[in-house]
């Protein structure tokens, strides 16, 4: 009797020590929603770990509609402390789930990138381009496209890829900005034509540059910034926009509800404001959000002219990918 007495004494001890070590971790634990690339999220991380070796920091990586279903399913009651990298259509969405950081100074940013009111922060800007391959096109005795309704032609039938708007934030972005800039009923009209010349609608935002590296298509619609990457390892590619201007969207970051007050969250959050943004500008995704910013990547377009995309919201995106049959 004594002995089992001992034992539940030693069990319940060593319950409580685990317990308590849990809580001291978690006081020392910063958990990171990410849906930046992960290439970004790694070099994040590396930094993030250098600077506070004290913390444990998690950066988890989730797609834009993964990252937004689980924010909203799981509320404030979430191991997430930080939101990174998400579209700023969800982010509106979110706001009640975000804390306020009002403190966070916005006239940093250029004027269309001082959104979010009190709840989050713009984190960067990418676009869309026309990436193409012109050896191949060449090859096949076939003229530079000059506008998308060249791509409807049918001597560039499956030399085309398109990221799909349903599984793919890039997808999206062509498809909203065409919608504001020729109506909904043409560009749907549009899209149904070419989906009669593209290869495929990839799953993923960089399918096509993808399809593109592999020599499997001659034409790809696909993120600027993973152009300029592919360009830069030595593809022979270029970087085209038409009339229209380059489709783009803003992503954003803000801290989680209930969590604003944690000394590692706060802060990890304002390692991000202070360094870790601007090395993602100077790095990886150089496009303007800031009026003191310098475009310092090798090959990246410089004053891009982009395409209207107001009313990108989460209501409106949800709306339009309900009629999107491919």
């Amino acid at each position: 009797m004594k002995k089992r007495v001992l034992s539940l004494i030693l069990v319940l001890m060593l319950c409580v020590g685990m317990l308590a070590g849990c809580g001291g971790s978690d006081e020392n634990s910063v958990i990171i929603y990410s849906s930046d690339e992960d290439y970004i999220n790694e070099y994040f991380l590396e930094r993030l770990e250098k600077q506070f070796p004290q913390y444990n920091i998690t950066i988890e990586y989730l797609s834009t509609g993964e990252n937004a279903a689980k924010l909203m399913a799981e509320g404030t009651d979430t191991p997430c402390d930080i939101v990174w990298g998400l579209e700023v259509g969800y982010l509106d969405n979110l706001t009640e789930n975000l804390a306020d950081i009002s403190s966070y100074d916005k006239s940093i940013y250029v004027e269309d990138m001082q959104i979010g009111g009190d709840k989050y922060l713009v984190a960067h800007r990418y676009s869309g381009c026309i990436a193409i391959n012109p050896t191949m096109l060449k090859d096949k005795n076939l003229p530079i496209p000059q506008s998308y309704e060249d791509l409807l032609k049918p001597e560039y039938k499956n030399l085309i890829a398109m990221p799909n708007p349903k599984s793919s934030g890039t997808g999206y972005i062509y498809l909203k900005s065409l919608v504001n800039a020729w109506g909904e009923e043409k560009a749907f009209d549009y899209f149904d034509k070419l989906s009669k010349t593209v290869l495929q609608f990839t799953s993923s935002g960089s399918g096509p540059i993808n399809s593109l590296v592999q020599g499997e298509i001659a034409i790809a619609m696909g993120m600027t910034s993973q152009a300029v990457i592919e360009i830069n390892k030595g593809q022979n590619f270029e970087i085209l926009f038409f009339e229209e201007g380059a489709p783009f969207t803003a992503c954003g970051y803000g801290i989680v509800e209930g969590k604003q007050n944690k000394q590692a969250v706060k802060d990890v959050f304002d390692f991000f404001y202070s360094t870790l943004i601007y090395e993602e500008k100077d790095q990886f995704l150089p496009e303007q959000i800031f009026t003191q910013q310098e475009n310092k990547i090798e090959n990246y377009p410089k004053d891009i002219s982009y395409s209207d995309m107001t009313g990108n919201t989460a209501d409106e995106k949800s709306r339009l990918l309900a009629k999107w049959v491919y």
